[in-house]
């Protein structure tokens, strides 16, 4: 892990934090995954509105399947380490998780 990041790190855990956030998390995933590994803490993963309306942008003109993509983006998170994902598309995700034939 870079120094900085481990700086970041000791100094959050230092002040008492609850948990450790990555923002935004699209662009980090690596990130998630080395602050998961180097501390015992519950990593949160911040899909932040920029991201979001990236997906919605493309999504509006035909470029790429919204679900499809949405959901691939969210499983990244929690393949790269994500203990919590806090995320615009949470409703749209979770009514086609309950809609879902899974």
């Amino acid at each position: 892990m870079l120094g900085k990041q481990r700086q970041e790190i000791e100094l959050d855990i230092a002040e008492g934090a609850d948990m450790l956030m990555v923002k935004p998390a699209l662009a980090y995933m690596d990130i998630i995954w080395r602050v998961k590994q180097a501390c015992n803490l519950p990593v949160a993963a911040y899909n932040v509105s920029g991201e979001y309306s990236m997906i919605k942008a493309a999504a509006l003109n035909g470029w790429i399947d919204e679900k499809r993509v949405v959901m691939e983006t969210l499983t990244s998170f929690k393949r790269a380490g994500a203990d919590m994902i806090l995320t615009y598309h949470a409703k749209d995700a979770a009514r086609w998780l309950q809609n879902s034939d899974n």
